[in-house]
């Protein structure tokens, strides 16, 4: 059998005796394991039950949204250790989702979650169901969203995910739907865990403690209080110790292209360096380098360790030191996370709770690299300097090779010393504090807090080379590129020093709502809430390399603020006992871009009681970030091709190869927000109470939608020397060393932030779950979620429609995962006196090598343009997770987990660009291989 196939068989054999089913209820808090409260068709006074998407208290929590709870049980028999993992593995969890492990992009060291695939900032991320401050870096400079690794894990009660647009109720981002973390009330006792595990394949050791401990009863004390403190550390995975294809950038074994580093023609040096003979372009300007015709290529000293000589390659006439630098990164950074979180809650009166909750959480993440190129496209280009003849002393130059001959060398090369290679170091640190009354007064429920909430992320980034000092060494030979061993450390240090920044964001929010219920009809009593709330964001994002001095990174800073202020109500009526019809709306205004109305209107009709039809149609709106329409500009990378006629008047020589072109992303305050439409419909069907079943539909479309505007109107008018579209510009690269008179080519494209294109996404989820006694004291439950997504299309402003379903794009969308079609997980639990036993089956489609937004064809191919691989498609992914527990006392329990049990190698994705051959978003965990876990837990 192949692995996937016995993956499946095993778990259906081991751990399925019958097909399960999963209710979309979220019971109340301090229910384990997810089991519906008693119910009562005669209950008419509401109950303090507030499920996430109403701002009722319910009796029957199924509510016309589809809601679906993870409780702290759950999360444990998951053996999942971060809310990180714990949240992306949602099957709604889609393109747009950032994993831990891209560390390359604009966002590095965070994690987000994208329900429906409709990014980090359409999916609204709550903790005790109030904002949270975002992350200090957007997401591809323009989104953002809630960093998952700054949420308290050791202290959740459980997390409702509302798979339904809300805005009525909530407010901006709340498109595809509301993740809310919910922390526990209360606690009493004391609780200690102590967690270690490493990978198979060496790499990864994860050592884990928790400790919670509380104490007063509310009811008898008049207070409770208790604290929560919680710390991880995870080691790399390095390259090194992985094999084929996650370790090399060669690929012609496997019909792919050899793109090793040290390769000239790839703009690449070993740390021993290849020179070329030439002449300057520009006399004096080491810049404008042009290799003698016929010259070949030579080591700039001798090949050594970790790399090997390289000759007769037809792309590199002469020799070259190949060297794979892809074994110098990471499949999983290092990171360190330490988090406190404590409450107090005391009674005030007989019908009333007042509180105060403080977290802190500090989140590191570390990763390294391979060493910085001298050779560089921005934001100068260096693609053509040389080593001088003569040292601005007048001595002959000592590094170069051909001065002897009165010739400069053309210089590829890797820094072999510099610090921290290619490293990245964030840490994060976030402080919230929440404060709160709430309870009952006569008829009415209240509930108000005011919430602070400040984050500061302090980035450091290594091994970038400051411009004007290499070309200061150069020309003084300060750097010894022969023996770089006698480099001193102010030498290098000043080459490529610290680049760092601290980038901040700040919430501070107060909230008041009450409800109640008005009066009795037919179904029941008719409930009426309303709220009113009022915050403040800030963000401070400084530029990581003011004045472009650094090479290699470009310009990314956002700043600004703003008032909000919203005012929502809603109504449920219980028409008749089998029909519920639930009505809310929503008027924000934004200090920044003006007021917006959100409407909701959803049904629930029970013609039985074992069967539930429901259904929502809501209207929604995502504000624009600080990022989209402050005082912002950020700087992305792409690869470009030159027009035919642009090369053609170049000679078509190296100038015109493909290269990597800068998009300068600018903030506009005229942008508009994303407005959104959405309805969804489902079927909740219970014939047994052991059984149950739910099936939604959903269709989102958005409109507005904020973007970049089209730079290619911009490079259009740019060759054509026309005058460019208004609020754009161009900066051009230096000429072209053997044409210096052409047209040089652009380096930059600056377009503002428009509202300009629409987007259509539509699917449905299925959620069963089933309860089963065995005998014996042994239980089964059984947990299936999937979703498939029918329909992503992006309509541009040119009127063409993009279908993305199935395929790697939008590949231009953060880490370019993809839209998989399918994902699911599917989990079996067994206890049996003081034993359980979880296995779990996690299932992601594959992807066809095609990117709507790059592109027709498969756009992963090799040099020769023949697919890679053959069939243009990266294979689904499934893996399983066996988990498992003991209770040896009831104070003493053990637990051991095997994640990735198969040992599933992921799939190959050569078309990935945020990893190496393999896709991290929904495969990090068959790049890992199998994990092993053990730990142990106390409690009192």
């Amino acid at each position: 059998m192949k692995p996937n196939k016995l993956a499946f068989a095993l778990a259906g054999l081991l751990l399925s005796p019958a097909v399960a089913t999963y209710a979309q209820t979220a019971p109340p808090a301090g229910n384990d394991a997810g089991q519906p409260p008693p119910q009562s068709q005669n209950a008419q006074e509401l109950q303090t039950i507030t499920v996430t998407g109403s701002a009722l208290p319910r009796v029957d929590v199924e509510t016309p949204s589809p809601v679906v709870q993870i409780s702290a049980a759950q999360i444990e028999r998951s053996g999942l250790k971060t809310i990180s993992d714990v949240i992306r593995a949602i099957s709604a969890d889609n393109s747009g989702s950032i994993p831990n492990a891209f560390t390359a992009g604009f966002a590095a060291g965070s994690s987000g979650v994208a329900l429906r695939g409709l990014t980090v900032n359409s999916t609204l991320v709550l903790i005790d169901g109030r904002r949270s401050a975002s992350y200090g870096l957007a997401d591809d400079g323009q989104r953002s969203f809630v960093d998952l690794n700054s949420i308290p894990v050791n202290a959740i009660e459980r997390i409702e995910v509302l798979k339904d647009g809300a805005s009525s109720l909530y407010g901006a981002d709340a498109i595809a739907g509301v993740v809310n973390i919910i922390l526990k009330h209360d606690f009493k006792g004391l609780q200690a865990s102590a967690d270690v595990g490493t990978s198979q394949k060496g790499g990864g050791t994860m050592r884990r403690a928790t400790f919670l401990f509380g104490g007063g009863d509310l009811n008898k004390d008049g207070y409770n209080a208790y604290l929560s403190i919680e710390a991880q550390k995870d080691d790399p995975i390095k390259v090194s110790d992985r094999g084929f294809p996650f370790d090399s950038a060669d690929l012609s074994s496997v019909g792919g292209d050899n793109a090793i580093g040290g390769q000239p023609s790839l703009r690449s040096g070993s740390i021993y360096g290849t020179v070329r003979p030439g002449t300057l372009g520009v006399p004096g300007d080491i810049t404008t380098g042009v290799a003698d015709p016929g010259s070949v290529y030579q080591p700039l000293r001798p090949c050594g360790p970790g790399t090997s000589l390289v000759s007769g390659d037809a792309n590199n006439p002469g020799s070259y030191c190949a060297q794979n630098f892809a074994r110098l990164g990471q499949i999983q950074p290092e990171s360190k996370r330490l988090g406190v979180y404590g409450r107090l809650t005391v009674k005030v009166g007989e019908t009333s709770e007042a509180y105060i909750g403080a977290s802190y959480y500090q989140n590191e993440t570390q990763t390294t690299g391979a060493p910085a190129q001298i050779q560089t496209s921005f934001p100068n280009n260096t693609n053509s300097l040389a080593l001088p003849v003569y040292l601005s002393n007048g001595q002959l130059n000592p590094n170069n090779p051909f001065a002897a001959q009165g010739k400069v060398a053309l210089i590829n090369y890797a820094f072999p010393e510099l610090d921290n290679n290619g490293a990245i170091d964030n840490t994060n640190h976030n402080l919230r504090v929440v404060g709160g009354i709430h309870g009952t007064f006569g008829e009415w429920n209240y509930d108000s807090a005011l919430v602070i909430n400040h984050t500061s992320l302090d980035v450091n980034n290594y091994q970038f080379l400051n411009y004007a000092q290499l070309l200061s060494d150069i020309r003084d030979g300060s750097y010894n590129f022969i023996d770089p061993s006698k480099n001193s450390r102010a030498t290098v240090a000043a080459l490529a020093p610290t680049l760092n920044k601290t980038s901040t964001t700040d919430l501070q929010s107060l909230d008041f709502h009450v409800s109640r219920a008005l009066m009795d009809l037919k179904g029941g009593s008719l409930g009426f809430a309303t709220g009113v709330d009022l915050r403040h964001e800030e963000q401070s994002d400084p530029d990581l390399n003011p004045g472009n001095a650094a090479q290699g990174i470009g310009v990314a800073h956002t700043f600004g603020k703003r008032t909000v202020g919203g005012l929502y109500a809603e109504f449920d009526a219980p028409l008749l006992e089998s029909l519920e019809v639930d009505v809310s709306g929503r008027y924000d205004h934004y200090s920044d871009f003006g007021s917006n109305i959100s409407p909701k209107v959803g049904f629930k009709w029970k013609p039985f009681d074992s069967l539930a039809i429901r259904g929502t149609y809501s209207k929604g709106f995502r504000a624009p970030s600080f990022a989209e329409n402050g005082s912002s500009e950020a700087v992305g990378f792409a690869g470009y091709t030159v027009p035919d006629d642009f090369a053609a008047a170049h000679g078509n020589d190296f100038y015109t190869r493909r290269y990597v072109i800068g998009y300068d992303s600018i903030g506009n305050d005229k942008v508009k927000p994303e407005k959104s439409r959405s309805y969804t419909f489902g079927v909740v069907y219970q014939p047994i109470d052991q059984l149950s079943a739910s099936v939604d539909y959903y269709d989102i479309k958005k409109t507005g939608v904020i973007a970049q505007a089209d730079t290619s109107a911009v490079l259009a008018a740019y060759y054509a020397g026309l005058p460019l579209p208004p609020g754009t510009g161009v900066t051009v690269d230096k000429p072209d060393p053997l044409y210096p008179d052409a047209m040089a080519r652009p380096a930059i494209v600056a377009a503002p932030y428009v509202n300009q294109n629409a987007l259509r996404t539509k699917g449905v989820d299925v959620d069963l779950i089933g309860r089963f006694d065995l005998g014996a004291s042994a239980k089964l439950t059984s947990e299936l979620t999937a979703t498939k997504i029918i329909r992503w299309d992006l309509t541009l402003q040119d009127g063409s429609t993009e279908h993305f379903v199935g395929t790697h794009g939008p590949y231009g969308l953060s880490s370019g995962a993809g839209t998989p079609r399918y994902r699911a997980s599917w989990a079996n639990s067994v206890s049996f006196g003081p034993a359980t036993i979880t296995g779990t089956l996690y299932y992601t489609s594959g992807l066809k090598l095609t990117a709507p937004d790059q592109g027709e064809g498969c756009l992963s191919t090799n040099a020769d343009g023949d697919n890679l691989p053959a069939s243009c498609r990266m294979a689904s992914f499934t893996t399983f997770d066996l988990t498992g527990s003991y209770a040896i006392t009831d104070h003493f329990s053990v637990n051991a987990s095997v994640l990735n049990a198969f040992g599933r190698k992921a799939p190959f994705d050569p078309f990935n660009y945020a990893a190496l051959n393999y896709n991290p978003t929904y495969a990090q965990s068959g790049a890992v291989g199998r994990f092993y876990t053990l730990g142990v837990k106390f409690k009192l």
